[in-house]
C-alpha cells in the first residue's frame, strides 16, 4: 500500500502536533512537512509535492484561502483539505472556490479525519456534515431543496454508479469495478442525472452527503 504524504499547515504548534500524532499513527500515512503560515505552506507544498495539504483557514502572511488558490494553480496534483473552526463557516465557500477538495472542523474525530484524508487523496471530496449545507447550497447559488430526490426512481445499477461517482471514481475506474464498459457507465450517469434533475457533479456530491454515503468508511 502506498503511503499518503501529508503536509500540515496551522499556526498553532499544539494543533499541528496533535494532528501529526494522529496522522502518523496510521499505517498508510506520514506527515512529511509542516508550516505555520500560508506562505510557508505554499513553499512546503512546492518543495515536497505531498498528496494532501491540511490547510488551516486562518493563518498569517497568506490565509488558508489565498494559499489554497496559489497552491492549486502551481501544484494542481496536490489536494487541499481545509481545517476550520465552527465559527468560520462564512469562509468555506471561498475555500471551495479556491480549489480545496473538502474541509473538516478542528475538533473532528480521528476516524473522520483519516477518512477525509483518504477520500481527498483519492480524488473525492469531503465536507464535515456540520457545515455542508452552507457550503454546497451557497456555492451553487441554490436554496436548500424542499425535498430530497427519490432514489426509488433509479435502477440498482444506476445507484451503484451514482455512489462511485460521488466517491470520486472516474468512469474508467467505475467500469473496471463493475465489469461494464465505459460507455455503459456514461449512459447510466446521463440517465440518473436526468431522473434526479442533476446539472453537475456538485449536485451529486450534495445528494450523496444527504444520503450519508460520504461518511462511509
Amino acid at each position: 500500500m502506498d503511503t499518503l504524504r501529508i503536509v500540515l499547515a496551522d499556526d498553532h504548534v499544539v494543533m499541528r502536533e496533535g494532528l501529526k500524532s494522529l496522522v502518523n499513527a496510521q499505517p498508510d500515512m506520514q506527515v512529511v512537512g509542516e508550516a505555520d503560515n500560508g506562505r510557508a505552506a505554499l513553499e512546503r507544498a512546492k518543495e515536497l509535492q505531498p498528496d494532501v495539504v491540511v490547510m488551516d483557514i486562518s493563518m498569517p502572511e497568506l490565509n488558508g484561502i489565498q494559499a489554497t488558490e496559489r497552491l492549486r494553480a502551481s501544484c494542481p496534483n496536490v489536494k487541499v483539505l481545509g481545517l476550520t473552526a465552527h465559527e468560520e463557516k462564512g469562509y468555506l465557500r471561498q475555500l471551495l472556490k479556491a480549489g480545496a477538495s473538502g474541509c473538516v472542523v478542528k475538533r473532528v474525530a480521528v476516524e473522520e479525519l483519516v477518512m477525509a484524508l483518504r477520500m481527498v487523496a483519492a480524488g473525492g471530496v469531503y465536507f464535515d456534515p456540520s457545515v455542508v449545507e452552507e457550503v454546497i447550497c451557497g456555492y451553487t447559488g441554490k436554496r436548500k431543496p424542499r425535498g430530497v430526490p427519490q432514489r426509488s426512481d433509479l435502477t440498482e445499477r444506476e445507484e451503484e454508479v451514482l455512489r462511485f461517482v460521488a466517491w470520486g471514481y472516474t468512469n474508467k475506474e467505475v467500469a473496471n469495478y463493475l465489469r461494464i464498459s465505459v460507455r455503459t457507465v456514461e449512459t447510466h450517469k446521463v440517465n440518473l442525472m436526468e431522473k434526479l434533475d442533476f446539472k453537475s457533479r456538485t449536485d451529486i456530491v450534495r445528494y450523496a452527503l444527504r444520503q450519508g454515503w460520504l461518511r462511509d468508511s
